[in-house]
Order: structure tokens, then C-alpha cells, then sequence
């Protein structure tokens, strides 16, 4: 099994493919930030919940990511997988919709049906048959909470405009299932996460650097001339981060 501290070569075997279904690659909190979601939402996803009150019946909600042995997780220790990062991302568009996430718990069993995949949320099907599907859920079901996610445009079935959005930041490869994830709290700055470099943690596409080691640096004194100079990213990119990492500690 790989782990972190892993080399190189080993990371870059043809078993690699199924480590991004299985191997725990980021904390919650790091798996938040990258997508830009509350800790406590993301937790729900990943756990499920029960909640209870006074003369109700409790309401219970399973996790929804594809996340290994969560029922071992020790705190701060990674738990989700790169794949279940692709999940979290769409996740998150869904959620930037408006649409509450209890009332769409139904539609994302249709559409893992439907898409007839696993991991259906991090799969290219979603992008090219999930409006389809979506759709069809929607009249059959009735579920109007659903039909916000798809639109009829020129004659044909789109997805939504914010879930379009979020899935055009991954990038899928051969097999169908999500390879490179550009994060979407940047808008300057290309900064991806991909399970081959860094062990999954966010780098600068252009120049390759950790993010967080550009920030160490700024945040021990160095300015970011000096720094957009050493790691070969565009000064604009490092402010970029810098910003995103402000308002994170806001």
C-alpha cells in the first residue's frame, strides 16, 4: 500500500489508477479548502449523520463519498481519496445551486443507476448522460429540486450552468474517471490537484511547486518577487494564493 512518504517510482506505477479509489490522500479540513466547502458540510459527507429532535423521528443521511474505512478515521489524519475529492467538487456545485442536499440525495441514486458506473460522481459519464438522467428523475419523480439541475438549451438537455462549471475543472483520463482537479477557489492562479505530484496536495501547474511551501516562505518574510523568481510561478499566481490563504485564516 502507498502511502505519503512514498518515492517517486513507485507512485507512478500502472497500479496507481486504483490507488486514487482507495488511498486516503487528505485530511478533512484539506479536502474542504480545496473545494471549498465548510469542514462540518464536508464531515456530513463523508460520515453521514443522525439528527434527532423532540417528537420526531430521528433523520438519518448515509455518506455520499466514496471514502475507505472511514469508520477508523483518526482526527487529522487523511481519509479522502483523490476520487473522493472529484465527488466532493461536484458536491460542492450542487450545493452552490441552492438545491438542499437532502432533497438531492434521491437524484444522485438515479444518477448512479442511471450512469450504471461506480464512483459515478467522478466519472466523465456524468458530464456527457448526467443531464439525461437528471432530467428524467426529475418528470418521473416529480422532483423539482432536481430540474434545477438541468436546463434545456438549443433543443437539448445541459446540466446546469454552476455544476457545468465546476465539472470543466477536471480533467478525466482514458478510463473515464477524474485525473487532474483545477481548484476552484483560485482565479488567478492555476492550482491543481493531481494524485501523481505531491501526493495529491495542491501545486502550481505552472512551475510545479507545493502551495503551501510558497506560503511557508512568504509567510517566514520572503517577498513574492523573490518567490515567483525561485519556484517559476507568475507573481500574479503567488498572490492569488496568498489571498485565498487570507481569507481561509479570516
Amino acid at each position: 500500500m502507498w502511502f505519503r512518504g512514498a518515492d517517486q517510482e513507485d507512485r507512478t506505477t500502472s497500479t496507481w489508477t486504483d490507488r486514487r479509489f482507495t488511498e486516503p490522500l487528505y485530511s478533512l479540513t484539506e479536502a474542504a479548502h480545496a473545494i471549498g466547502v465548510p469542514v462540518p458540510t464536508l464531515t456530513t459527507w463523508v460520515f453521514g449523520y443522525t439528527r434527532r429532535q423532540p417528537g420526531h423521528p430521528a433523520m438519518q443521511a448515509k455518506p455520499i463519498l466514496s471514502v475507505p474505512d472511514a469508520s477508523t478515521h483518526r482526527r487529522g489524519a487523511p481519509i479522502v481519496p483523490f476520487v473522493g475529492l472529484a465527488e466532493g467538487l461536484v458536491l460542492a456545485a450542487v450545493r452552490r445551486s441552492g438545491v438542499p442536499m437532502q432533497r438531492i440525495r434521491p437524484a444522485l441514486d438515479a444518477l448512479a443507476d442511471g450512469l450504471g458506473v461506480d464512483h459515478a460522481l467522478a466519472s466523465k459519464r456524468l458530464y456527457t448522460d448526467g443531464a439525461e438522467i437528471l432530467w428524467d428523475f426529475a418528470e418521473s419523480s416529480g422532483d423539482a429540486d432536481a430540474r434545477q439541475l438541468v436546463v434545456l438549451r438549443s433543443d437539448q438537455l445541459v446540466l446546469a450552468d454552476i455544476v457545468a462549471e465546476y465539472l470543466r475543472l477536471i480533467t478525466y483520463d482514458d478510463s473515464g474517471y477524474a485525473r487532474i482537479i483545477r481548484l476552484p477557489a483560485y482565479k488567478t492562479a492555476e492550482v491543481v490537484a493531481d494524485p501523481q505530484r505531491s501526493w495529491g496536495q495542491p501545486v502550481f501547474a505552472r512551475g510545479g511547486a507545493r502551495v503551501n511551501d510558497v506560503l511557508d516562505r512568504f509567510s517566514a518574510g520572503e517577498d513574492i518577487a523573490a518567490l515567483s523568481a525561485e519556484f517559476g510561478v507568475p507573481a500574479a499566481e503567488v498572490e492569488d494564493a496568498v489571498r485565498v490563504a487570507t481569507r481561509r485564516a479570516a
